[in-house]
């Protein structure tokens, strides 16, 4: 199982990532803290541990953005201890709370619990599809790329949907617009180029400009 080490204490990181390696674990151990989400979205961790001081955005922000995708038990590790801290980290959808400095049997028993105490009623899933630094939330129907996200109409959700889940592979303009009129969207050939369009403009917004390629005659493509 991966767990995902959000510690930006080089060290503290390095101890944990050690010591999940040798129970069996999968340590995914994060050192650019602005790109969190994109790595929850991509390893699908089973578990996180959060710390609460972190550079730019703080332990509990990073837990309400991965609580939007995601029911994955979150484990805080922080050296703040009064009762405000740690009420405040359950109410932002924690699971658990250990405080530094802290015995590492310690953490790794508490780890080895949430396990047991979640998976055997819980089945995780996350609700985001992941490319290249962008996120498209199947909730809401939100791309986001780092901080920045863009609403999406329904249509345009549903097309960048189909292009994100065929990344690498053509999608012609006829199935896409099979896909919509199966979902009751009705649009023609001009109304699918300019839901492309618009598209393109939000994404290029957020600094993805060119994500979606044109194959001449065939359809569009993500790379």
């Amino acid at each position: 199982m991966k767990i995902l080490v959000v510690e930006d204490e080089p060290v503290i990181r390095e101890m944990i990532g050690d010591s999940l390696a040798k129970w069996g674990f999968e340590p995914i151990l994060v050192s650019d803290f602005e790109q969190v989400m994109s790595l929850f979205s991509e390893q699908a961790p089973g578990l996180v541990i959060l710390d609460i001081n972190l550079p730019k955005f703080d332990g509990y922000y990073w837990c309400s953005r991965i609580r939007e995708v995601s029911k994955v038990p979150i484990l805080f590790l922080s050296s703040r201890t009064t009762p405000m801290d740690m009420v405040m980290a359950m109410n932002m959808g924690g699971d658990d709370f250990i405080q530094k400095p802290f015995h590492m049997d310690v953490l790794m028993a508490k780890i080895n619990a949430m396990l047991r105490r979640v998976y055997s009623y819980l089945d995780v899933q996350t609700h985001v599809i992941e490319h290249q630094g962008v996120l498209l939330n199947l909730n809401d129907g939100d791309v986001s790329v780092g901080e920045h996200r863009a609403e999406l109409t329904k249509t345009e959700f549903i097309i960048l949907n189909m292009l994100m889940r065929h990344a690498g592979t053509i999608v012609g303009r006829t199935k896409m617009m099979r896909s919509l009129w199966a979902d009751e969207s009705f649009i023609d050939d001009n109304t699918l180029t300019v839901n492309i369009v618009r598209i393109r403009k939000k994404l290029a917004d957020l600094g993805k400009k060119d994500y979606i390629v044109t194959k001449k005659g065939q359809g569009y493509l993500i790379p």
